[in-house]
């Protein structure tokens, strides 16, 4: 598991060792079992490697050692705090869209505003868990509303295969390959995007009746997290990119025909 690790992040026995302050040597004999590390090493390997919680307490486990970091349902009283936190910076967030995913990114939590996304979209898509990533490219759903579905889909792709990379998480693999299998009849997926001189961000422009509404997005974690849950939550928050979408959302969203 720490080979693995340490080849996902490119780096070296020696790099590592150098940075966890022990020998190459020692590294090696780690990874082939010929030497047991201390619970304390594991750790400041995971820490050097930016382990995720989940995985590090794996690696405990692997070592011989019990778990260290917890991991507790968001609803549990102990993350109450930061339930609370959660709810204010979606409340906060009114009139534009806000929600919470895990890392999977299913729906954890979200504000009045956000269900413009799933407006339209089949019941299979709305049951539980809710995928934000599936809601955003299935062509029943957000991915038939997008008018640049091309550049966003391949943002989101990309993003996806990097985030599966770094994490190991096999679920954001298969999730990736499944939205990267959709099909849009009649829309040209190779299309680049080539930046202008007043281009900022790559918008959502979403075709919304007769109007079209341009947004980007910002994503906030928990700064250093110790439970498990917590550390994988993500918040995103959805901006207007242009004062007449701002006055949309100012007015109050309503579906046009």
């Amino acid at each position: 598991m720490l080979r693995s690790w340490r080849q996902r992040r490119r780096v070296s026995q020696l790099d590592l060792a150098i940075e966890a302050d022990v020998s190459a040597r020692h590294i090696s004999f780690m990874e082939t079992g010929r030497a047991r590390p201390s619970r304390e090493m594991v750790m400041k390997l995971a820490e050097e490697l930016g382990v995720p919680l989940r995985h590090r307490n794996r690696l405990l486990v692997a070592a011989g050692f019990a778990p260290v970091y917890p991991e507790r349902e968001v609803r549990a009283p102990e993350l109450r705090v930061v339930r609370e936190a959660l709810d204010k910076i979606l409340a906060g967030h009114e009139p534009y869209p806000a929600l919470v995913v895990d890392a999977a990114w299913n729906l954890v939590a979200a504000n009045s505003a956000a269900g413009m996304f799933m407006e339209g979209a089949p019941a299979e898509l709305l049951a539980e868990p809710v995928n934000v990533m599936r809601l955003s490219l299935h062509p029943q759903a957000m991915g038939g509303r997008l008018l640049n579905l091309a550049e966003v889909r391949a943002y989101l792709l990309s993003q996806l295969r990097r985030q599966a990379e770094a994490s190991g998480d096999g679920r954001l693999a298969e999730l990736h390959d499944e939205l990267a299998s959709y099909a849009y009849p009649g829309v040209d997926l190779n299309v680049a995007h080539v930046p202008g001189p007043a281009d900022i961000l790559v918008p959502l422009r979403i075709a919304d009746g007769d109007r079209v509404l341009s947004m980007f997005t910002t994503i906030a974690t928990f700064g250093t997290p110790l439970d498990v849950t917590v550390s994988e939550l993500a918040i995103e928050t959805f901006w207007p990119n242009d004062e007449a979408t701002a006055a949309v959302f100012r007015e109050g969203l309503q579906p046009k025909p």
